[in-house]
């Protein structure tokens, strides 16, 4: 594969590593973060909003861009970038997760996954193939391959089936993002495998012995985040440190407290997304910095915007360095009558402080690998 990721500093005291990922549209700071925009947009925020929070990458997702608005909307704008006015990077999931998140409106083969529309019931069948041809048509930046996130609870034959399933899948995604290059609305995308196996380490050992040897451009954690205990996350993320590529981004899927991104991070991951800042923030949950060291556990609190303390508070909605400079003007007592009169500005006013919070969370993680103290 190509070399678009480069090693620029490894920390004397963890696993932890910075690092520079080179996508078609600009350079990705590691580790980072990645606002969920699921369905082009991040909810209640704009483009400029993202631009003006300073994050330089955007997630979307491949399921819901399919059906709606469609590949025909998709190839009439060029892609995302242009249908959403985004010169960022765009990185967007196979639609895997969504699809095996049906339930019984879903049916895995050795061809695919067949489902029907939560929109309006229609049957579709996803393959490793139509998944890359969705997102190269989107225009992604990072392309996922298709995998099963095998359930929690399954037998271990079952996890056998689903993870050598998933390798046959890799591979076919590879010969398929290849083929559609020439094709596709951004030539230069990247393409990431995905791990699979659970909590079991052996299993997940062994898948990411498969993935390497078939070659991807960075390899991303999955089927973590789904219930486990945080310790057993913590464990699979250990060892794979030791058997992904380390020339490669690893990519942790499926969002984590910021404390936990601290601790993924000294493990050796790059690259992270939650939906955990957003879905909060409409619920009137803010994160907050307490201090300075991330490497401690209490560096940050959470408040509940809604609770009766902040009816007269003039303290701003986030104090410090911030690009958006009404979360500096307006205060807490402000924001909570927004939410008491259920105003859609708190709702946006909330997530931006939220995403600004996870920027500056990586932004400080960096800073303290640079240090030596991470």
């Amino acid at each position: 594969m190509s070399k678009k990721f480069e090693l620029t500093t490894q920390s004397p005291v963890s696993r932890a590593r910075r690092g520079v990922l080179s996508t078609a549209h600009g350079d990705l700071q590691t580790p980072f973060f990645m606002p969920i925009a699921t369905k082009g947009a991040v909810k209640t925020l704009s483009s400029t909003d993202i631009r003006r929070l300073g994050s330089p990458i955007v997630l979307s997702n491949t399921y819901h861009l399919y059906l709606r608005p469609g590949m025909d909307v998709m190839r009439e704008f060029g892609g995302l970038h242009r249908f959403m006015d985004w010169d960022g990077a765009l990185l967007t999931d196979s639609g895997g997760y969504q699809v095996f998140s049906l339930g019984k409106m879903r049916k895995i083969t050795e061809e695919g996954a067949t489902f029907a529309s939560h929109i309006d019931g229609s049957k579709h069948l996803l393959t490793p193939e139509l998944s890359v041809q969705i997102q190269q048509t989107v225009g992604s930046d990072i392309i996922m391959v298709l995998d099963e996130c095998t359930p929690a609870g399954s037998t271990a034959e079952y996890m056998e089936d689903s993870v050598a399933r998933t390798t046959r899948w890799a591979e076919r995604s590879k010969l398929e993002h290849e083929k559609g290059r020439g094709a596709s609305n951004n030539p230069g995308s990247l393409l990431f495998g995905i791990n699979q196996g659970g909590t079991d380490s052996e299993m997940r050992l062994r898948h990411a012995a498969d993935l390497s040897k078939i070659g991807f451009d960075g390899y991303a954690i999955g089927g973590l985040s789904v219930g486990e205990p945080f310790p057993d996350a913590c464990r699979i993320v250990e060892a794979l440190d030791g058997a992904l590529p380390p020339e490669s981004p690893r990519y942790f899927m499926g969002g984590a407290q910021p404390n936990e991104i601290v601790e993924y991070v000294k493990r050796g991951i790059d690259m992270f997304d939650c939906v955990l800042p957003t879905r909060n923030a409409r619920h009137g949950t803010l994160y907050r910095f307490v201090h300075q060291d991330v490497s401690k556990p209490d560096f940050f609190e959470y408040i509940h915007i809604t609770n009766e303390q902040y009816k007269y508070s003039k303290e701003p909605i986030v104090v410090g360095d911030c690009p958006i400079e009404e979360l500096k003007s307006l205060s807490l007592g402000y924001l909570r009558h927004l939410f008491a009169v259920d105003e859609m500005l708190g709702y946006r006013l909330a997530t931006q402080a939220n995403i600004h919070f996870y920027l500056e969370l990586m932004r400080r993680i960096r800073l303290s690998i640079e240090q030596g103290k991470l």
